[in-house]
């Protein structure tokens, strides 16, 4: 099942995505997408929507350097176990939406990554039962300041930006996400074409997603909507004002986003 949140005809509603491409329709869901969810007998036709971020976290817990390449590729070897940080709520961003290059930040990347949704509150989830805890999985992009990063010594302003954290376009609810295909492409303003930049699979994740449920709830409570970023293979690279920004994920489906500088913004 593929649940996601739209602007409605009548404001914004959560629903489930059924059909692909132009004859997708979206069921609007009455109340949440946890749970049995209920439906109201209303649908319209996926095209005639805006996609938003399909679920609204109270935090982003992230996992930084989970993938061997992309942890040599910034300097290092991975560490022995998973190193977690978090993205404030209001970094989240939809499809579609811009990601805005903040005028104090020299150097952005993107980093896509599968995401996590969690579906029900936890606490010191053991790992036999994470995928118990889990609603489904997403696509998310870990964007990030590189010169904010080195200057700062940890990461919380250079990846906690508004818009930093597009997440979507759905989540999908029945996936197996322990071998899945992930490519990151760059399209820039002057480009027709599409410049692939990250290219791995999820079979390569240093800490599994069962360990990094078990990790992140055992450092605090998650609740329903949370979202775990599992880490951005090698490939990571800069994007700057009118590029575009492509991650598909094998069984989810591609997040799109546009990149604008704001204004005296020091891109281009």
């Amino acid at each position: 099942m593929r649940l996601g949140r739209v602007a409605s005809p009548d404001g914004v509603a959560f629903v489930r995505v059924e059909g692909d491409g132009p004859d997708a329709i979206a069921h609007e869901i009455a109340d949440h997408p946890f749970g049995d969810p209920a439906y109201t007998g209303r649908r319209w036709p996926l095209a005639d929507l805006r996609l938003l971020a399909p679920i609204l976290a109270s935090k982003v817990v992230c996992v930084g350097k989970n993938y061997l390449a992309h942890a040599r590729e910034m300097g290092g070897e991975p560490p022995e176990e998973p190193v977690i940080f978090l993205k404030p709520s209001t970094s989240i961003i939809g499809p579609r939406t811009p990601i805005v290059l903040p005028s104090e930040a020299e150097t952005v990347h993107h980093e896509g990554e599968l995401a996590i949704v969690i579906g029900r509150p936890c606490r010191n989830v053991p790992r036999d039962e994470a995928f118990s805890v889990v609603l489904g999985y997403t696509i998310g992009n870990d964007v990030s300041a590189r010169d904010q990063q080195r200057q700062d010594g940890q990461w919380t302003r250079a990846k906690g930006h508004d818009s930093f954290c597009p997440i979507g376009p759905w989540i999908e609810t029945e996936l197996d996400p322990e071998d899945l295909e992930i490519r990151t492409e760059v399209r820039s303003a002057s480009g027709k074409d599409w410049e692939l930049r990250q290219h791995s699979r999820t079979s390569l994740l240093i800490h599994s997603i069962p360990k990094l449920i078990a990790w992140c709830s055992r450092a605090m409570t998650l609740l329903p909507g949370d979202i775990i970023l599992t880490g951005t293979p090698e490939g990571v690279g800069p994007i700057v004002d009118g590029d575009e920004v492509s991650i598909t994920i094998e069984g989810v489906g591609t997040l799109t986003n546009p990149v604008q500088a704001e204004e005296g913004a020091l891109h281009g």
